[in-house]
């Protein structure tokens, strides 16, 4: 595996992991297609990938991952495989009810959750109830379900012009910082790293207002055989990158 860990360059500057690693977690159904496997088998091996990978950025000290697990879009597919979807989140969701104080592992979703399963939306209110209780330095999974990029911006812009119409806020308060509270990642640092594995080379509607200076790491090993040397991988490379957020360094 590549070394991941804090490393001291040439130039004697501090190469540091990312804090926050977002992932589209892509090919699920390519994988399952190429075993000649029903689609669903896919993401019940993609779903153990996510778990794996979880745990390995937890262990060597990222502090938040962020994965796409369900898009606005997703319900265009058939209902057998949007419920094999559902069904393995629910699976896991009841895992994490009992093991998320254990493991010291925060859970918080993204997304519209309106039209989700009332079950589904009850079992993540529980995670949501306890995570309340773990410390804000414990490592947070945050679970894109039923999101969207567009559908979010949407939903702060509404809140925000229903906060002003109550008199509540000012249009000429709209800054940054405030239209960051509106979003579901609501104080939650940005992405440094997004990863997409598949080969494809687009967001699809993921991040779009919190990955303006995020770096992009793009491979075409589909999501079930992503594994910790690939995020060793990811990782290194994002530690070749020259971050300098629009200024010139010196």
């Amino acid at each position: 595996m590549a070394n991941v860990s804090k490393t001291t360059d040439m130039a004697g500057q501090t190469k540091c992991l990312p804090r926050h690693i977002a992932i589209i977690m892509d090919g699920n159904g390519r994988w399952a297609t190429r075993r000649g496997l029903p689609r669903t088998a896919g993401h019940k091996a993609g779903a153990e990938t996510f778990r794996r990978i979880a745990t390995y950025c937890k262990d060597i000290g990222v502090q938040y991952l962020t994965v796409y697990a369900f898009s606005t879009e997703n319900w265009k597919r058939s209902a057998d495989e949007v419920g094999a979807i559902m069904g393995l989140l629910k699976k896991y969701l009841l895992e994490a009810v009992d093991t998320m104080e254990k493991d010291h592992i925060r859970l918080h979703f993204f997304g519209d959750m309106t039209p989700i399963d009332p079950e589904l939306r009850a079992l993540a209110r529980e995670t949501d109830e306890i995570t309340e209780h773990l410390s804000k330095d414990d490592f947070q999974a945050n679970v894109c379900l039923n999101y969207g990029g567009r559908d979010e911006i949407l939903r702060a812009v509404r809140q925000f012009a229903a906060d002003c119409a109550a008199g509540e806020k000012k249009p000429e308060d709209l800054d940054d910082a405030l239209f960051s509270s509106y979003l579901d990642s609501r104080g939650i640092p940005d992405p440094e790293l997004i990863i997409r594995p598949s080969g494809e080379l687009r967001l699809s509607n993921f991040l779009l207002w919190q990955c303006a200076y995020s770096e992009f790491y793009f491979t075409d090993v589909l999501w079930p055989d992503f594994d910790e040397a690939e995020l060793d991988k990811a990782i290194a490379a994002y530690q070749q990158r020259d971050r300098r957020f629009g200024g010139v360094k010196k």
